[in-house]
């Protein structure tokens, strides 16, 4: 594999390098090693029974193995941050980072695991090899439409939690977010009209689990326009968008899909312009949540909006996926490592928004440091494993 072209000069002493500087991550035993009888008892000849043990009764691996609190972050490094396809090995400062993350917030340690992209047969055989090592897989930065097959294959394949965090992270914190936006303005959120922009990962999984919610009128628009039947140029996952969302028939851009709309949720990129947003109802709701450049600014979306919520930390209502994913592993790892549901995600929403007791158009949704968010999550999502 040829070594692309370095076109561009990076300061490597620059202060986020050094950040990263070694790696982010180290493995540090759990079990001291201090003479011959710790030795015996952690490798030869002790760990023989429990090796014995562990292969009679499969599930013994998660009470006498690390296997319970570890999650593997797998990517192929095509899809990363606002990045695109940059490869396995520039995937991995952010595969790393997302470790740190799930360690400092829900207490689980995650290994990265980025593997060389190849067809969707191939990714999904390479991590069910991998699985018995790991209590859960968080698929992180994979293209879409390659995605959804994935997640869905390990899904029917494997007996651990398996979760697209760019897909379910994302539209767990909006419904948080949107929960208490509806409180603030005494809304109910079955009444709203809701224009999503972008039908990729975060686009579909928004669109989904905002309908599981009681939102029913949604348009979803892609870089072509709005998302209906009648166009030709559907693959799958649009063409299921088509046939499950726009109740009132709309057609053209997203600029039509605004005109009269309640929610912007942008998770696509671009720029919205002004005389767009100014189309939208009375007081809107607007989520614009690219970075780090979101795709109506805050100080064009104020000029209209009652509530706004962007991706960036220097702004209010950061809707961070950090909210989401370590509480929800957390939970899924607690409650013997089941698969993720439905009502799993629509708990961790609603526990999110919960923490908030006093929801204002600055604060929909908990500050990323703020204490007892993971554990809240993992307690709703504990409690719906079935």
């Amino acid at each position: 594999m040829s070594q692309p072209e370095q076109t561009t000069t990076f300061d490597l002493d620059a202060a986020a390098f050094r950040a990263h500087e070694g790696g982010k991550l180290e493995v540090r035993a759990t079990k001291p090693l201090r003479d011959r009888d710790d030795l015996s008892l952690l490798y030869t000849p002790g760990v023989a029974d429990v090796c014995l043990a562990i292969a009679e009764d499969p599930s013994l691996s998660r009470r006498f193995t690390a296997r319970n609190n570890t999650v593997a972050v797998v990517s192929d490094g095509t899809a990363v941050l606002g990045l695109g396809d940059i490869g396995p090995l520039g995937a991995m400062p952010v595969m790393e980072g997302k470790a740190v993350l799930f360690k400092h917030f829900g207490g689980v340690d995650a290994i990265p695991v980025t593997l060389e992209s190849g067809s969707v047969d191939e990714l999904v055989e390479a991590v069910v090899r991998l699985a018995p090592s790991f209590g859960g897989i968080n698929l992180e930065d994979i293209s879409a439409p390659r995605c959804f097959d994935i997640e869905r294959r390990l899904r029917e394949r494997l007996d651990i939690p398996v979760f697209h965090d760019d897909q379910h992270g994302t539209a767990i914190v909006v419904l948080a977010g949107l929960i208490n936006a509806c409180r603030v303005l005494d809304r109910p959120m079955s009444s709203l009209t809701v224009a999503v922009s972008g039908a990729g990962a975060a686009g579909v999984a928004v669109t989904q689990l905002l309908q599981l919610a009681g939102v029913t009128d949604i348009v979803v628009c892609d870089s072509r326009g709005v998302i209906e039947p009648g166009r030709a140029d559907l693959v799958a996952h649009k063409q299921q968008l088509a046939d499950t969302t726009n109740p009132r028939g709309l057609r053209g851009s997203l600029g039509d899909a605004l005109v009269g709309a309640d929610v912007y949720v942008g998770v696509s990129g671009g720029t919205v312009p002004e005389e767009q947003v100014a189309t939208m109802a009375p007081d809107p709701i607007i989520f614009a949540l690219a970075n780090p450049n979101p795709e109506v600014h805050p100080d064009v979306a104020h000029r209209y909006a009652s509530i706004v919520a962007t991706g960036r930390s220097d702004y209010p209502n950061q809707i961070n996926n950090v909210l989401a994913f370590p509480g929800i592993f957390r939970g899924a790892l607690d409650a013997g490592g089941v698969q993720i549901s439905e009502e799993m995600k629509l708990a961790a929403a609603r526990a999110i928004a919960d923490l908030v007791e006093e929801p204002s158009a600055d604060l929909i949704v908990p500050p990323v440091f703020q204490e007892g968010v993971a554990e809240a999550v993992a307690a709703a999502v504990a409690a719906h494993a079935s």
